[in-house]
């Protein structure tokens, strides 16, 4: 993709709506007069008496003990150098969306002009009051680890600097399983550390702590090894200061070394030097964007390594999510007073114990994975496994009680993972795993409306981010002068213009007429429908040449499906084909079906929409609870809605037992468990509110989305076309460039499942 228009994209995403990334949202009612009054004057005040009087009540009475300040002074951001406080600003809210999704911790980011340690010192300081936990960011060594240490020292609520401990505690957590699995004791290995700022200075000490020997490690900086005889280097660098007078070069330090940790930068590591290190080497280069070496020379040179970069595109992703949401999560849950080593450690502990357990089948499915286990290539967990909350945060918060930091106790651990787990921020975390699927094996998808500026833009999108293969079909002149005017990057994409590809057009015309010349349609009807670019779509579905359609952006549903369902078909067992949209609320995923093919669908017809969106959800590994909707509550009226509905669940009760599935019933009771209960306990729904929905009528569930997406800031997902036998997917006429990636991103995954069902289907048929 064009250099100019990525970064165009990224300012687009930063400014446009409400400018930033992040906001406040009030927790507590305010509807009312009543809640204001409670909110503010005069009720605010018997909180402020309870805490003048007791000092600990601010955590029961306000959001303090779930509040981070992210804090930066901009001296250091990222690869960006010091760039001032105003500029870190985009990466400080980035990090505050990071603890909210990862961990519900909520976030203010502070940018402060303050250059020495004692005036970043007092200012932070000065903050106490209000915060809960200060995550420390961006700050240039060595300042910030004058500026950690007196924070430390000098404040009552845990303080970290994620530069420095994150990249350690996740490294760290990967060299103990590196060292398991490479047959190599802690104590005895040779490390090679290239980079000496604040992240190789912290990782290299929390190496130490875990067991390596000092006098088995050597460090480089940019001017070279670290001796006693140089006269630039601080006290902390210092103390990785090597007598060794063998050693003049990195290839020289790299001859037999056991370890090779980089936090420099890229491509200063050749595959000679790794050649040149012990049997069974570890390789963790970790300098962003390009790591010291690259994956593929890495592995080329020696098929013994093990190795690790901060890249997602490469297994063992040394990453700081793993580390920082969950870190906090535990200290704020105790109230903690400091995050200490051994809180630290027992984070190191924690992750490295995770990568050694079985795998949640959600994991393998989010990275397309069949058999992740713990290996060469898996020493550490994925960001996207939910144990991480659970396994790390109750670490942490186990290890500060029994350090003596913790003033709130934990007793019933049973109950805080349950409490963990309910703070996992669902709303947009199936959008990602879906995603991260998708990219494991990118399909081919061919867009049918090529010519457009829409379709182009998230053709690119998806070309880009690895979700898919775009194949375009259109006016091939428009879609280069589009792509032109644009800044795409696109040219080297298969573009067709359905009107020129005389030898496959005729091929797909003779499967068209032998098809359904007993339905209405001649040869020369055939070849005419063939240019129809949804018809010539559809047959490069079908006849493998690509593996997913996406139409309808231009065109009305009723236009766009009917080429799919005369060239391709249902699948096996399947009745009729169903529309299914993927709603992302604030409250998690629900699905709502049919919303876009079945106008007032029969009983039996009910029956199998049901069974086509239940299998659908448990192909998102969630476990469907379906409600078939009415607007009555298991008998309360009568009509022909309640009737039918009533009668279509007797029939799933009677003929797929298994399925946890009930109605009629009115959607708040389907969504409200609380209320459902109070009501109706004998509901198979009990428990948990349903997050599968069955409407009985097209236009109820037609204006159920629409009405959630405008009016309850849902995000919706489709519409996803079910029941085909191969992927074909119809967009929301006028849908957005994210709404297009967000289907294309679907159809991969449905292709995915398609393909791996037909590919088992065929491994049957030949082990009979």
């Amino acid at each position: 993709m064009n250099k100019t228009n990525r970064k165009q994209d990224a300012l687009n995403y930063h400014s446009k709506g409400r400018p930033g990334k992040i906001q406040v949202v009030p927790t507590k009612p305010t509807n009312s007069q009543r809640d204001l009054t409670l909110a503010y004057s005069p009720g605010v005040a018997e909180p402020c008496l309870r805490i003048a009087e007791n000092v600990e009540d601010v955590y029961k009475y306000t959001a303090k003990g779930n509040l981070v300040a992210v804090i930066s002074n901009g001296t250091a951001v990222l690869g960006l150098g010091n760039i001032g406080p105003e500029a870190s600003k985009p990466v400080m809210e980035g990090k505050g969306l990071l603890f909210k999704i990862y961990a519900d911790i909520d976030v203010f980011d502070l940018e402060i002009n303050a250059k020495t340690v004692d005036e970043f010192v007092n200012i932070v300081k000065a903050l106490e009051p209000t915060f809960g936990g200060i995550n420390l960011e961006d700050i240039s060594a060595p300042t910030c680890f004058d500026i950690e240490t007196r924070l430390k020292a000098e404040m009552k609520i845990p303080v970290m600097h994620d530069d420095q401990h994150g990249t350690a505690i996740i490294s760290g957590a990967a060299l103990i399983n590196a060292c398991e699995i490479q047959g190599k004791k802690l104590d005895k290995i040779k490390m090679v550390v290239n980079g000496a700022g604040a992240a190789a200075v912290s990782c290299t000490k929390m190496y130490l702590s875990l067991g390596v020997k000092k006098e088995n490690l050597v460090m480089f900086d940019i001017n070279g090894l670290l001796t006693p005889e140089r006269t630039d280097l601080d006290e902390m660098r210092l103390q990785f200061a090597t007598q060794r007078k063998d050693i003049t070069s990195l290839a020289d330090a790299m001859k037999d070394a056991d370890v090779f940790v980089g936090l420099s930068a890229g491509n200063v590591v050749t595959p000679a030097m790794l050649k040149s290190m012990a049997k069974n080497p570890i390789v963790f280069a970790m300098a962003n964007p390009e790591p010291e070496i690259s994956y593929d020379l890495a592995i080329n040179a020696r098929k013994d390594i093990i190795m690790a970069t901060g890249r997602s595109d490469f297994p063992n992703q040394v990453n700081n999510v793993l580390g920082f949401p969950y870190i906090f999560r535990g200290a704020l849950d105790v109230r903690a007073t400091a995050i200490n080593e051994e809180m630290k450690i027992a984070a190191v502990k924690a992750i490295a114990e995770m990568a050694k357990k079985p795998v949640p089948e959600a994991v393998n499915l989010a990275y397309n994975i069949t058999n992740l286990k713990f290996g060469r290539d898996y020493i550490i967990p994925k960001p996207m496994d939910q144990r991480l909350i659970t396994e790390v945060s109750s670490a942490v918060a186990r290890a500060a009680m029994e350090s003596g930091v913790a003033r709130k106790a934990i007793t019933d651990w049973g109950a805080y993972h349950e409490e963990l787990l309910s703070r996992l921020g669902n709303n947009n975390k199936l959008l990602r795993d879906i995603t991260n699927k998708a990219k494991q094996e990118p399909k081919r998808v061919v867009f049918a409306e090529a010519d457009t500026y829409k379709i182009l833009r998230a053709a690119q999108i998806v070309k880009d981010e690895g979700i898919a293969i775009p194949i375009l079909l259109g006016n091939i002149e428009r879609i280069k002068r589009i792509i032109k005017e644009n800044e795409l990057d696109l040219g080297d994409v298969q573009m067709i213009d359905t009107r020129d590809d005389c030898e496959r057009s005729k091929e797909f015309a003779e499967f068209l007429f032998k098809k359904r010349q007993r339905r209405g349609i001649t040869m020369f009807e055939a070849r005419k429908l063939i240019i129809d670019r949804n018809y010539y779509g559809a047959c490069m579905v079908q006849f493998g040449m690509a593996d997913a359609l996406i139409s309808g952006l231009t065109k009305d549903y009723v236009t766009t499906i009917k080429p799919a369902l005369q060239i391709i078909g249902t699948e096996e067992g399947v009745n009729r084909v169903a529309g299914m949209y993927l709603m992302i609320t604030g409250k998690g995923p629900v699905f709502f079906g049919d919303t876009t093919v079945n106008v007032n669908p029969t009983v039996e017809e009910l029956v199998d929409i049901t069974l086509l969106v239940e299998r659908s959800v448990a192909q998102f590994n969630i476990k469907p609870r379906v409600a078939i909707l009415s607007y009555s509550n298991f008998g309360s009226n009568e009509g022909e809605v309640p009737e039918k509905t009533r009668e279509t669940v007797s029939i799933l009760h009677e003929r797929y037992p298994n399925m946890v599935v009930d109605g009629e019933m009115q959607a708040n009771f389907a969504l409200n468990s609380e209320l459902l209960a109070d009501n109706f306990e004998f509901s198979t729904l009990n428990g948990k509110p349903a997050n599968t929905l069955i409407f009985p009528t097209l236009e109820s569930g037609n204006i159920a989305y629409k009405l959630l997406q405008e009016i309850g800031g849902a995000e919706a997902v489709g519409p996803i076309l079910l029941g085909l036998k191969k992927p074909v997917h119809i967009l929301q006429l006028g849908s957005s460039v994210r709404e297009i990636v967000n289907m294309v991103t679907i159809a991969v995954v449905d292709a995915q499942a398609k393909a791996h069902a037909e590919a088992a289907k065929l491994k049957g048929r030949k082990s009979k």
